[in-house]
């Protein structure tokens, strides 16, 4: 069996994503930290490895993968014969219209943001910026709405199977439900709330994101 080598730090929601994959699969990894916070991302051994000094990479035998869609889309295949991604052309589509979703317009004011905001500054010694938070949550709103519109799942996103993109939500869920602005920005998703409850007790989750 290939040793996987997963490079980047524990806390990231991308790094969190490839290890519930994993952990669901149940395949043997090592975790080999990246400190993000400390600029460990941006030092030349690491760059040689991912050029933008993101995280997370994977190292499969000396192959060096980077992007978590590209990681999660190749562990998937070789490990677990597809069997975390949809088996219909239109849902293959909305797996990955709501991981676009989540990349492009979720992550940069859930996370980069309100999160950011709310739970790490305060953490640091500084104030939260109220009205950086303030003039996050349309575009949160935005996205979650646009995800809602697209579950069509009784237990998880795409179905009652889970799939790669609920891998990819639930990391973003598991800060986000943290901060004062999670009632807010989930008001208008019943069924993202219902996902949450079921997705927010899973085993892994409780394994990886705490």
């Amino acid at each position: 069996m290939s040793k996987l080598l997963i490079y980047g730090l524990t806390a990231s929601t991308y790094v969190r994503t490839v290890r519930l994959l994993l952990e669901e699969i149940g395949a043997e990894y090592t975790l080999h930290s990246i400190n993000i916070f400390n600029g460990e991302n941006h030092a030349p051994e690491y760059l040689a490895k991912q050029p933008f000094g993101r995280v997370p990479t994977l190292d499969v035998d000396g192959e060096l993968i980077y992007e978590t869609a590209a990681i999660t889309q190749y562990l998937d295949t070789v490990l677990a014969n597809h069997k975390y991604s949809p088996a219909a052309p239109l849902h293959q589509a909305r797996m990955r219209q709501i991981m676009g979703i989540i990349d492009s317009y979720l992550y940069p004011p859930a996370i980069g943001t309100i999160v950011i905001q709310s739970l790490i500054v305060p953490t640091q010694g500084g104030q939260t910026d109220v009205e950086k938070v303030n003039n996050a949550i349309a575009p949160v709103k935005t996205a979650l709405e646009a995800i809602e519109s697209l579950v069509t799942g009784n237990l998880y996103l795409l179905g009652s199977d889970i799939t790669l993109v609920d891998f990819y939500l639930i990391p973003i869920f598991v800060y986000l439900a943290q901060t004062p602005a999670f009632a807010t920005v989930t008001a208008q998703t019943p069924k993202l709330a219902a996902w949450w409850d079921t997705a927010s007790q899973l085993p892994n989750v409780k394994k990886v994101c705490q």
